[in-house]
């Protein structure tokens, strides 16, 4: 239990109670309870056993303040549970739709008694909703797009998912005196974008043969845990509750690096491996490699080992997808991939001004911490009123302002970071830009990015992008596809002819680090770079606490075997502006 767990269990519950019908006021309180639960720095399992603690918090009464208590000691509320009986877990597998809100699912309900996804799509292709209030073709033909792009992500899990999973299933294993340390494999290690299951590599005294007993029932006793696949002598699989499969392997030290190399895969890179080692007279299994001719073990201990027995240099685990890495290693010139170290700015932000959650200041001074030496300040444009996005005269209010913090930063800090001003504006259906060109022309960093109307033909979207990016003050494209990840697919895009021409006008691609996004994907990182584009990662951060989030972005950079000079913000200040496209 966390503070992330608790604040689902509340907005779950506020959603279901949306769905019944509840009182407003009620469901608003659930609502700004789940809000501060998420944003709170506090550690709510140890705060819960003072209720005046958690009362502190804002957005936190003396009814929350209880059931916070309930769901720390019980890991449940009883108010959830007993909606989820009457509905069925289904229905929160409903929300998940694109275009489903409560008030939705609750229609359906009254209806149809849809609960589930199945029986929407049943009631969908029987014709039951044709001619509902709210059901119009439009509708129903985005739930049925909705329900497609929910089954083919069903079992997939966001690498940021399935990254904090293991950081708290491995902290729990540490505690175990005798399991010294805990290291991810398969997918997450190598930083593909969504995850299929976790595989967690444990090693140390409590894990080496003849001694596993007490490993294993430590495992087995982690209360994450929602049901045991199987449970042996050195591995233990389960499933945790919202579905993620996890198998934990309980190694001898001797075998660690055999063990890391073989389960993070990939599964081809894997192969031809095996197949060098099959030609140099040797087999590599997980627990070692070894002679053919006699089995006496050549290396096991670490990767590093294993690569050198073969001849080659280890590799990144983010290369190892059989690219022509194996060639590369034995040959000693793999390139030297983009690191974390190596991003100096973020370049991609909101604040209080539109849809974010803190001040140009406070953004600024987590960049800091970070270790970034510039950021730049683009919050939306006026197109998405939603967000609260800023007209022309806001707009040059907040230049005034960014810059006032940047003058105030240099001399406190002595120059140690810089404030950009910036923008994101909205590329309208049309491909024209939602800001005069007078106040465009006033900013540091434009970036233009789609936020609607998804649903254009390939050949619209097409134009409406390269139109974008041929007003002048344009500099960065935004999350290039409007892809989110398991929950959004792209929209149709000619994505070479895009590339094509913002090489040809210097406009810089984005990668979009936000875990959700992650967009530009690798395979289009790859293409970009081979056009010639320049490419810029951010982080797309509504909150300070995200700006620490850019190595799911890295990963990305590191899949598409991109160098620190293909990327803009790898560049100090001065040399980040001077690689931007040219204003006018």
């Amino acid at each position: 239990m966390d503070n992330k767990t608790m604040a689902r269990l509340l907005a779950e519950t506020a959603d279901l109670l949306e769905i019944d019908g509840a009182d407003s006021f009620r469901i608003r309180s659930y609502r700004r309870a789940a809000d501060a639960a998420e944003q709170t720095t506090v550690d709510l399992v140890e705060a819960a056993s003072d209720a005046a603690r958690l009362m502190e918090i804002d957005g936190i009464g003396k009814g929350m303040a209880a059931k916070l208590q309930t769901i720390a000691q019980t890991g449940s509320l009883e108010q959830r549970d007993q909606l989820l009986a009457k509905y069925g877990a289904g229905i929160l597998d409903l929300l998940k739709l694109s275009g489903m809100g409560p008030k939705t699912i609750a229609f359906l309900w009254d209806v149809a008694k849809i609960a589930n996804i199945d029986q929407l799509a049943e009631a969908i292709a029987a014709g039951r909703l044709n001619g509902l209030p709210r059901m119009g073709a439009k509708q129903i033909e985005k739930l049925r797009r909705g329900i497609d792009d929910f089954r083919r992500s069903a079992g997939r899990f966001r690498i940021d998912v399935a990254a904090e999973e293991a950081a708290r299933i491995a902290a729990y294993l540490l505690r175990l005196e005798g399991i010294d340390k805990v290291t991810p494999a398969g997918s997450l290690r190598r930083g593909r974008e969504t995850v299929g299951d976790l595989d967690l590599l444990a090693t140390g005294p409590a894990c080496e043969p003849g001694h596993t007993a007490a490993a294993v029932e430590h495992v087995v006793a982690y209360p994450g845990i929602h049901d045991i696949i199987a449970k042996g002598e050195n591995k233990v699989s389960f499933n945790l509750e919202q579905g993620l499969q996890v198998d934990v392997r309980i190694l001898p030290a001797a075998s660690c690096g055999a063990a890391l190399q073989y389960f993070t895969g990939s599964k081809a890179h894997n192969v031809a491996l095996r197949q060098r080692a099959l030609k140099l007279g040797y087999t590599l299994n997980e627990w070692a490699l070894a002679r053919l001719d006699d089995g006496s073990t050549v290396a096991a201990a670490t990767e590093e080992e294993i690569y050198a027995a073969l001849g080659m240099d280890w590799m990144p685990p983010e290369m190892r997808e059989n690219l022509g890495e194996i060639d590369l290693a034995a040959g000693h010139k793999l390139p030297r991939v983009v690191a974390l170290g190596d991003i100096r700015g973020d370049l991609h932000m909101h604040t209080t001004a539109s849809d974010g959650r803190n001040s140009i200041r406070e953004m600024a001074e987590a960049a800091i911490a970070c270790g970034y030496r510039y950021i730049a300040i683009t919050d939306h444009s006026k197109n998405l009123a939603m967000t609260g996005g800023l007209d022309e005269k806001r707009v040059l209010e907040q230049i005034g302002q960014v810059r006032a913090v940047d003058r105030a930063l240099h001399e406190s800090t002595g120059g140690r970071i810089r404030v950009f001003t910036g923008i994101e504006v909205d590329i309208l259906a049309g491909g024209a830009i939602d800001l005069d060109d007078e106040v465009l022309a006033q900013l540091d960093v434009v970036i233009a990015s789609v936020h609607t109307r998804f649903e254009q033909s390939r050949e619209e979207m097409t134009e409406r992008v390269l139109r974008a990016i041929e007003n002048p003050y344009v500099r960065i494209l935004g999350h290039p596809t409007g892809r989110l990840l398991l929950h959004r697919e792209p929209f149709a895009l000619d994505m070479a002819a895009v590339l094509k021409r913002a090489a040809e006008l210097d406009v810089a691609m984005e990668h979009n680090a936000a875990p959700e996004r992650l967009d530009l994907n690798d395979h289009d990182l790859r293409l970009a770079k081979e056009m010639g584009c320049r490419i810029v990662m951010s982080s797309d951060s509504h909150d300070a606490r995200n700006l620490g989030k850019m190595n799911y972005g890295v990963m990305q950079l590191r899949r598409a075997w991109l160098a620190p000079e293909d990327i803009l913000n790898t560049r100090d200040a001065e040399g980040f502006l001077a690689g931007l496209r040219a204003r006018p």
